[in-house]
């Protein structure tokens, strides 16, 4: 048991499972779509899951492109026929669409989740994947994904448990997870330089980085995700880009 949960106390017949699916997603490399694929999940489960992805996605005002890919990606791994493809999108569209769930919404996981975790659990795994999409979730982003643990039976400090191994192993190698910096020290923290290297060596750092991630240097036969999430990588280097300049021509 990971040294970080000595503080989380589970029931007996959820801890041990959570605990195998934690070391899972670890070995997924954090990647939730693949810890479905590897593990599955039940098929009346998906209402569900698409329905509470939804609801995560709108938290902050408007769902991301990273919500929509994530959400295709559990499609796929799921191996949804194009009807179940279809019934997963409305779910989500319910979901983005509440302000807050139903107390029925999740009831056949709470019920289940009694005597059987197990598919509750998966989906817990899947939801605070979505929390995290853009890095440390907003506070409203991780509420949503509370209130949709709670609905499902399980103890919302899950939550934090797993999330805490994304931080431990995803956030700090990760950019395209972090958040868009807004200071000059975090923008000089992104590009791995010290805030006091002089401009040329800073500039000479940030091509650098982008010549890791730009569109036009990776492989033509990368995967769409990888695209993707290089894309936001990008994204975020031009930023802090654009920061660092705009501080150096105030001097």
């Amino acid at each position: 048991m990971p040294a970080s949960s000595r503080d989380l106390v589970l029931p007996a017949r959820i801890e041990i499972e959570f605990y195998d699916l934690l070391e899972e997603l670890n070995a997924c490399g954090h990647r939730a779509d693949e810890l479905i694929e590897r593990t599955s999940l039940p098929g009346w489960c998906r209402r569900s899951l698409f329905y509470f992805l939804g609801y995560v996605g709108k938290a902050d005002g408007r769902v991301t492109q990273a919500d929509i890919r994530f959400a295709e990606a559990l499609m796929k791994a799921l191996q949804l026929s194009a009807r179940q493809r279809r019934h997963a999108i409305h779910q989500f569209k319910l979901g983005k669409e509440a302000e807050e769930p139903a107390s029925l919404r999740g009831l056949r996981l709470r019920t289940s989740a009694r005597f059987w975790p197990s598919p509750a659990l998966r989906i817990a795994f899947c939801l605070s994947h979505a929390a995290q999409l853009h890095g440390q979730p907003s506070k409203t982003r991780r509420y949503r994904c509370e209130d949709a643990i709670d609905l499902m039976g399980l103890p919302v400090q899950l939550l934090q448990e797993i999330l805490s191994s994304y931080a431990r192993k995803v956030w700090i190698t990760r950019p395209e997870l972090q958040p868009v910096p807004d200071s000059y020290e975090k923008a000089c923290r992104l590009l791995g330089v010290g805030t006091r290297e002089s401009f040329v060596k800073i500039k000479q750092a940030y091509r650098r980085r982008v010549s890791e991630c730009h569109p036009d240097k990776l492989d033509r036969n990368l995967g769409e995700q990888d695209l993707a999430l290089a894309k936001e990588r990008l994204h975020r280097y031009q930023k802090a880009w654009e920061l660092i300049k705009r501080r150096h021509e105030a001097r």
